[in-house]
């Protein structure tokens, strides 16, 4: 069912994503009376699953999800059709167009992706407003479970003041903003101490755990006890450890770093268990072990509900909400040119990350949830964008790269190097698509 829950959201967020970029491209089109012969969703590669025409136009839905696209007459793109293109230019191609109409046809599908981005925060922060921790209430600072991190130079216990020169005013925004830091201030001890992570970072820490860079403290809360754990007739789902061996435990990291010196013990524990404090013994194996599983994450309601953290709320009017969207747009295109920089740059190892449809299925929850729908449907629009926009011949950034030159030059570059740029872009973005891909076949494999 789960699986279910997670395709349907992946499925209907690419439907969505796909259809607007590509009427971003027929409605320009269609103004200037330039002929579109097919708008299809997904591919339709020998066969379609559903069509019909319209007018001069076939509507289609085909079998490969991979993407969709509109065919627009006398267009040199995907579907290479030189047949076509050998015949003189009519008046209703888009090779008859001016060039300023053909860049706005071009540019159409991701200027609808970055709009909606846009309208997609806006209407999050009118309907949801924003939930957050402020920096100032972690106290006892962050936890770092993340070995990479702690080697890198930040300690669990550190409060953050500033990540790339820039204060920490919410805790919920400091994991995104110190992947790619160069800097980061923390208050240990008393004194400033700045932490700078390697050039290859990001490379580090796809090799090791899969835990975050900067948690929570969080107290020892029982998540689950296994069937076969010698503790299950003392311990339960939602038990809060407060004392280990007659010493007072506030947090799991405490706790953890404790257990580590009684492996082999039977020791005594308070248990905090429906308001009451239990007392009982536990076991620990031979590898500091419980035989349970902990809460590393706690939903931001129940930190407030058990007194751990305050979490503040801001709720927004229809045109206040329009300002703070519009940020949290420009924020996240910021932070994805960041990443590609980083990707782009092989010393810092990030390329390894990259990740395709795979990685894309995985980012979507298990349960339904519309905010976290259209939290990751408004990522992936920016995203849909920005790839768009890079000048390879077969992507909408190649095609706006040659009209531009010719806007500038006043040359239109010839069809059949045209036709040589879109093969060559096209061999690029299928490797591109099977190094993608690839990556997530291999992390599936090895569990990367």
């Amino acid at each position: 069912m789960e699986i279910a829950i997670k395709l349907s959201q992946f499925l209907l967020s690419l439907s969505i994503l796909i259809i607007l970029h590509e009427l971003g491209h027929f409605i320009p089109a269609k103004l200037f009376k330039t002929r579109v012969e097919k708008f299809y969703l997904f591919f339709d590669i020998k066969y379609s699953l559903l069509k019909k025409k319209i007018g001069e136009t076939e509507y289609g839905i085909g079998w490969l999800p991979l993407g969709g696209y509109v065919k627009i007459s006398g267009m040199i793109d995907e579907s290479m059709d030189k047949e076509q293109m050998a015949l003189p230019p009519q008046p209703w191609e888009f090779r008859s167009k001016p060039a300023w109409q053909r860049l706005i046809i071009m540019l159409g599908g991701v200027t609808v992706n970055f709009i909606l981005a846009f309208i997609i925060y806006i209407g999050m922060t009118f309907f949801y407003g924003e939930q957050y921790i402020a920096n100032s209430e972690v106290k006892d600072g962050i936890w770092v479970a993340n070995p990479v991190v702690e080697k890198a130079g930040l300690k669990t216990g550190d409060k953050l003041i500033s990540i790339d020169g820039e204060k920490v005013e919410r805790f919920s925004e400091a994991n995104e903003k110190a992947l790619l830091s160069k800097e980061i201030v923390v208050l240990r001890d008393g004194q400033e101490v700045k932490v700078h992570f390697p050039v290859n970072f990001i490379d580090q820490l796809m090799q090791g755990k899969r835990v975050s860079l900067l948690e929570l403290r969080l107290p020892f809360i029982v998540r689950e006890v296994q069937d076969d754990s010698q503790n299950k007739a003392v311990l339960k789902p939602k038990d809060i450890i407060t004392s280990l061996d007659g010493k007072p435990i506030k947090f799991a990291d405490e706790f953890l770093a404790a257990l580590d010196t009684l492996k082999g013990k039977t020791v005594p524990v308070l248990i905090k268990r429906d308001g009451k404090e239990v007392a009982a013994n536990i076991k620990v194996n031979d590898s500091a072990k419980l035989g349970i599983a902990y809460a590393s994450k706690i939903p931001y309601d129940d930190l407030e509900k058990l007194g751990l953290y305050k979490v503040s709320k801001e709720e927004f009017g229809f045109f206040a909400s329009i300002p703070v969207g519009i940020n949290k747009g420009f924020d996240q295109l910021s932070s994805y040119g960041k990443q590609l920089k980083a990707i782009f740059t092989p010393s810092t190892g990030a390329y390894k990350g990259v990740g395709g449809f795979a990685a894309i299925f995985n980012i979507f929850p298990h349960s339904w949830s519309w905010e976290a729908f259209w939290s990751i449907t408004a990522l992936l629009s920016i995203m849909l964008g920005v790839m768009n926009l890079l000048p390879i011949p077969a992507l909408d950034g190649g095609h706006v790269m040659f009209l531009l030159y010719e806007l500038i030059s006043g040359r239109k570059p010839s069809d059949k190097f045209l036709e040589n740029a879109q093969m060559v872009g096209f061999v690029l973005l299928i490797s591109l698509l099977l190094f993608a891909n690839g990556n997530d076949i291999y992390k599936a494999i090895f569990n990367k």
